[in-house]
């Protein structure tokens, strides 16, 4: 069984990767001859400003008094220069965002795994063709275009990364460091000759990189005073900085400055995913080469932006990444059509190599062109071209040529995504494979369901394996002939050894569908009606998380429709009553958008008067409980008051701009050490080992928390106890087990397989419970199926300085805390109904398995960035919960079998 849970994880690691290779693979293309426009360009520098975290319409839109916060940069739209909304993509991060805006494409997902510091593919830059680049800013973003640039003609200049501190300072400093440091370098380019001419040369680069408005958006959001005080400080400091520039070149004109944002952010302070706050920012263009504002009656928009920043009168030019938006262009038709014309052949290029790499690697016969860019199309559009321009119809090569760029990357894509449909067959059918195994495995081993069906075992035939060891051959075979990557023969192989497995069942098959055919079929239907209707209201609680409140609703009412309510009445009403109070959370706001301190202190008292009543309960009965135990609880009341006064006393110094208290930090992290070992040293008595569990984690937990989530595991954790017993009752009713009381069960490390049942319909029911309380334990807490649902403020008793990886590993840590106390749960529910964790455990896999391969047909990379997002964001969290699963089992057992002493060396318990 090791070895097939071990196999299982293998495989559900290989599903989690198909997504991104199937969807979201590096755009890339390598090979293209360089294209240049043969006219000279307007300008001879370029000077480049870039806000990060700066929402659009936080930018444009004006103030409660009716004035810009930006007032420079609202000049420069109504007198200088052009303006619109770039719209950026998923994921809005800064590291694709930069990547985007300075090399031209939208990065490899890749890039995630190493932080946005390093470059998972190489790639070309507008800072690698420059004659000479200078850039200031954070040392996150600027390395990363230095380290792939051609030569050392790219410099940068980066303060140390400990001044990224969500709490110790004013982050406007940052931006100040940065427009300081600008001004130093000039400074000193007057009195050094070698720097002057270098600066005074053609084709150069000015880049900075302006981190204090993100800084200040996930310490105190973008509605905050902080956040739109930093802008005014951006808007200062651009004025002075273009100001030096012109002084400094002379007023040339041949300058040209572009001020725009890599991402948004939500109301909440995150960013990542594709909500419009997310993916508007802002663009504003001036100077050499830029049009000058175009005065106008009416615009056509599918927003209402336009009134609300009062700038209808100003013509909006939106752009989208890769095509050369023409309209800011201040130039001589010829220079705007050469420059399109330039554009559209760099992008007819790339699908020329693309269709040619993929036409080497894919058999003749099986190679399908992308027919609506055949050669002769393209000869004719591009002869066609040249000859308006020669004749001089410029409006007419502009048109042609967006028209070539729109189906050069239409066949870009078809030539991306051409191996997708085979990928995702394979996913498919090893996904298929892997759940009818795990249900015949379920069937075979641990139910009654084939046992009384009598068939003779026949000899096992070579041709089986000899029939798939032939297709695995035929499959490697045509990718090797192929040269496909590795991984295509990982997803082409995998279904071969699991449908053979699956096949190798062919007589538990034939024992199924006879025991099924003596069945009623109308109770057949109706429990597999039962069962879809369960798995689609969890796949529907992704999208709408008001149906876990109705699925927590019918849990409350299931035990007054059986037989239950007449066995248990308090046990049924306090089932009934915690429920619906569960039935509250997925109703409330997301968590972060309103923070509020208050309710972290009022858990946090709710947690001590229950540790009150339950350490009084448990000293009445002197006989079961032992000063060690008592000195373990009373270790951990202590450590909640601490979490409690670190949470206020953290709180107050933040809002000061004092930083994280060292102490503070220490006790926070002491706390989170020892969560996972003050347990063991507990009684293995279930109710108090468990408990002592919900005590140590929820001391953690309220030093993650920032609203109303402190009180959720609390709540979770009381209808938890009340599931032990009251599956403890079904069990007594249908008259399988005796009622045993649970002061009397203990977990035990090694326990006796011969007390393990076989499974029953209704363990079905059980397993289901299990996967509705794991998604109810994530969306319950007020996240949402979407990376941007996370609030850096959670980790601030921790750590304040930007740490992408220490940070996320704390938030998922916050996130794992209620799946926890669920797991350890079930973890007594096996005990206390006698079931086999693997049998229970195997039914869990195949409920995830159906509902992650629901969402894999569902991901999409079409439609609005928020649906692609969204769709990714569903399929990663559930495969992401199948996988956790298996170590949260390992985990629960862990926490609930093992035993420590105070004194004396470590020992199992052992009944």
């Amino acid at each position: 069984m090791l070895l097939f849970f071990t196999l299982g994880l293998l495989i559900h690691f290989v599903f989690f990767a198909s997504i991104f290779d199937i969807y979201f693979t590096s755009p890339l293309v390598h090979g293209m001859t360089p294209q240049f426009t043969p006219l000279p360009p307007p300008a001879r520098r370029l000077v480049l400003f870039v806000a990060d975290g700066l929402r659009a319409d936080t930018l444009y839109e004006l103030d409660e008094n009716g004035t810009s916060r930006a007032p420079f940069i609202r000049n420069i739209i109504m007198h200088e220069g052009s303006w619109g909304v770039s719209h950026t993509r998923v994921p809005t991060e800064s590291r694709p965002g930069h990547v985007a805006l300075i090399a031209g494409f939208y990065e490899d997902v890749s890039a995630v795994a190493k932080g946005w510091k390093e470059n998972p593919v190489e790639f070309d830059s507008l800072f690698n063709e420059s004659k000479y680049t200078w850039s200031w800013g954070s040392p996150d973003i600027l390395p990363m275009f230095a380290k792939g640039a051609s030569g050392d003609h790219v410099y940068t200049y980066s303060y140390d990364a400990k001044r990224e501190d969500f709490g110790a300072q004013d982050a406007t400093k940052l931006d100040t460091w940065v427009f300081d440091n600008v001004k130093d370098f000039f400074h000193h380019a007057r009195n050094n000759q070698s720097l002057f001419s270098k600066i005074n040369e053609e084709k150069i680069v000015f880049f900075l990189h302006l981190l204090g408005i993100d800084t200040n958006g996930h310490a105190h959001r973008p509605s905050s005073r902080d956040y739109k005080d930093n802008i005014k400080k951006v808007d200062d400091g651009v004025k002075e900085i273009v100001s030096m520039f012109n002084h400094f070149y002379g007023n040339d004109g041949k300058t040209t400055f572009i001020f725009t944002s890599d991402h948004g952010m939500t109301d909440w302070g995150s960013h990542g995913a594709g909500h419009p706050s997310e993916t508007l920012t802002p663009l504003v263009t001036w100077g050499a080469g830029i049009n000058y504002p175009q005065r106008v009656s009416a615009q056509q928009f599918d927003d209402s932006f336009l009134k609300e920043w009062r700038l209808e009168n100003w013509k909006r030019l939106d752009v989208n990444q890769g095509i050369l938006p023409v309209d800011y262009l201040n130039n001589t038709d010829l220079f705007k059509a050469e420059s399109m014309f330039t554009n559209a052949v760099q992008i007819l290029e790339q699908f020329k190599v693309k269709m040619t790499q993929k036409k080497e690697v894919t058999l003749p016969f099986l190679f399908t062109p992308f027919k609506l860019l055949s050669d002769s199309k393209q000869f004719n559009i591009l002869r066609k071209a040249r000859s308006y321009i020669k004749h001089r119809k410029f409006d007419e090569v502009v048109s042609l040529c967006k028209e070539l760029i729109h189906l050069a990357l239409k066949g870009l894509s078809y030539y991306h995504t051409y191996d997708r449909f085979f990928l995702g067959i394979n996913v498919v059918i090893g996904f298929v494979g892997w759940i009818s195994y795990a249900s015949l495995l379920i069937i075979k081993s641990h139910s009654n369901l084939i046992k009384g069906v009598s068939k003779e075992v026949k000899k096992p035939s070579h041709l089986l394996p000899c029939s798939f060891v032939a297709i695995g051959i035929l499959v490697a075979f045509f990718l090797l002939i192929q040269a496909c990557p590795w991984t295509y023969y990982v997803y082409g192989l995998l279904p071969v050894p699991i449908w053979y497995a699956v096949l190798r069942e062919f007589q538990v098959i034939q024992d199924l569908v006879t025991s099924l055919l003596t069945y009623p079929s109308s109770h057949f239907v109706g429990y597999l009606l039962v069962f879809t209707l369960g798995i689609e209201v969890l796949v529907l609680s992704f999208f709408y998380r008001y149906m876990l409140t109705a699925g927590l609703t019918a849990f409350a009412v299931w035990p007054f429709l059986t037989r239950l309510w007449t066995r248990a009445k308090v046990t049924s009403l306090s089932w009934a009553f915690f429920s619906v109070l569960l039935a509250v959370f997925p109703l409330m706001p997301v968590v972060g958008r309103k923070p509020d301190i208050s309710l972290v202190m009022g858990a946090g008292l709710l947690v001590l008067l229950l540790s009150l009543c339950v350490v009084t309960s448990l000293m009445k009965r002197k006989d079961s409980f032992r000063k060690e135990e008592l000195l373990v609880h009373l270790l951990q009341v202590l450590s909640t008051v601490l979490s409690m006064y670190v949470v206020y006393s953290t709180q107050s110094s933040l809002l000061r701009k004092q930083g994280l208290p060292l102490m503070n930090q220490i006790i926070s992290w002491a706390t989170l050490a020892s969560s996972l070992v003050v347990p063991l040293l507990s009684s293995p008595a279930v109710f108090q080992r468990l408990f002592s569990i919900l005590l140590s984690l929820m001391s953690t937990y309220l030093l993650l928390s920032t609203g109303y989530e402190a009180v959720f595991p609390l709540v979770l954790s009381c209808l938890m106890f009340v599931w032990i017993n009251i599956e403890q009752e079904t069990l007594q009713q249908s008259g399988v087990c005796c009622k045993q009381k649970l002061t009397s069960i203990q977990f035990s490390y090694n326990t006796d397989i011969t007390q393990f049942r076989q499974l029953y319909l209704d363990d079905i029911r059980r397993a289901f419970f299990l996967v509705f309380f794991l998604v109810t334990a994530f969306f319950g807490t007020g996240n949402i199926a979407s990376i941007n649902s996370f609030d850096l403020a959670s980790v601030y008793c921790f750590l304040t300085v930007f740490s992408p990886f220490m940070m996320g590993a704390l938030m998922m840590w916050k996130i794992l805390i209620p799946f926890v106390l669920v797991m350890c749960a079930f973890e007594a529910v096996q005990l206390t109904t006698q079931l086999s964790s693997k049998s229970l455990f195997l039914i869990v896999l195949v409920i995830s398995d159906i509902m992650a391969l629901h969402f894999f047909f569902l991901v999409k990379d079409y439609g609005s960035w928020l649906d692609i997002g969204t769709s990714i964001s569903h399929y990663v969290i559930v495969m992401s919960m199948t996988i956790f699963l298996v170590f949260l089992n390992g985990l629960a057992q862990l926490l609930t079998t093992k035993k420590l002493r105070l004194c004396g060396k470590p020992k199992s318990h052992f009944m």
